[in-house]
């Protein structure tokens, strides 16, 4: 049996270990998410709009674009796709008809259960072979890289 913890590495990502091993975490991470989400009949991303609805029905499109943090053409995307599955609707706000709010359906607000539980089951996989104090070193760092990219993206566009 292979050692977990080593895989192989192209000879062009030697010098970028850590971000090959980040794509390649995501990478398997999402995977699994989206075959769970896909139970759900949820396309990956779908999940982390309604987690914003759930908390707050009502939101603007801009407000969910900003909270989740996906690109605008994906969370419109989402939404429209979404909206044909009947699980939210959009209309224009009533100060300003180009704004348009979001609100959760019936259908939509009865996944609020199990993309909870799909979230748990997925956090146990993840961390099943970490200690409590490694999963806290590990999202302290996850949060300081995320930062770190973000700020060099904000600071440099074109890059």
């Amino acid at each position: 049996m292979s050692d977990p913890t080593s895989s192989e590495l192209p000879n062009t990502a030697e010098a970028g270990q850590l971000s090959y091993a980040i794509f390649q975490l995501a990478r398997a991470h999402r995977a699994h998410a989206a075959a769970m989400l896909r139970a759900m009949n949820l396309h990956p991303g779908q999940e982390l709009l309604l987690m914003q609805l759930f908390d707050h029905d009502g939101r603007t499109q801009a407000e969910l674009l900003e909270r989740a943090g996906l690109d605008h053409s994906t969370v419109s995307k989402s939404l429209r796709r979404m909206q044909e599955a009947g699980l939210l609707t959009r209309e224009p706000a009533s100060h300003d008809r180009r704004v348009m709010v979001v609100h959760l359906t019936n259908a939509g607000r009865a996944l609020q259960e199990p993309i909870a539980d799909m979230w748990r089951t997925l956090e146990q996989v993840s961390v099943s072979n970490l200690t409590p104090d490694q999963i806290q070193a590990f999202t302290t760092c996850a949060r300081i890289i995320e930062k770190s990219v973000r700020d060099h993206s904000r600071q440099s566009p074109g890059e």
